[in-house]
């Protein structure tokens, strides 16, 4: 039998103090499963403008509805998250923005960006009618 090695262990996550950095970095990785998911309502509308009148209808009942006009405003947010967190993930990688404040506004750029990007393409959709 062979002696066990000792060697230190890899920190696990409840070692860490929870950052938001850290926190935006999964949201980023979880938007763009969102974005996976959120494709196949994308072909859904491409399949059903192609298939004819009564397949779009059926569409846009449930893209009208207070659950489908949920889901696309998220598709929106994870839209607009995910851009702007790989903005900040091409900041660094090409080696900007490692500095704690520096790090810190990319972060709050994005969370914030994401959120008011999402409400003014909603609103600009409503305001040439395309929320009716």
């Amino acid at each position: 039998m062979t002696a066990r090695i000792e060697r230190p262990l890899s920190p696990h996550i409840q070692t860490y103090r929870w950052t938001l950095t850290m926190a935006l970095s999964i949201v980023h990785r979880a938007t763009g499963i969102a974005l996976y998911l959120g494709t196949l309502l994308l072909a859904w509308w491409l399949i059903a403008a192609a298939s004819g009148p009564s397949a779009y209808a059926s569409l846009q009942a449930f893209t009208g509805s207070f659950i489908g006009k949920l889901i696309v405003f998220g598709y929106t947010w994870a839209l607009m998250h995910h851009l702007l967190s790989g903005i900040r993930h091409f900041v660094w990688d090409l080696g900007y923005g490692f500095k704690a404040n520096e790090r810190e506004a990319l972060t709050w750029a994005a969370l914030i960006g994401g959120i008011v990007l999402t409400v003014l393409i909603w609103i600009i959709a409503y305001a040439i009618g395309g929320g009716r």
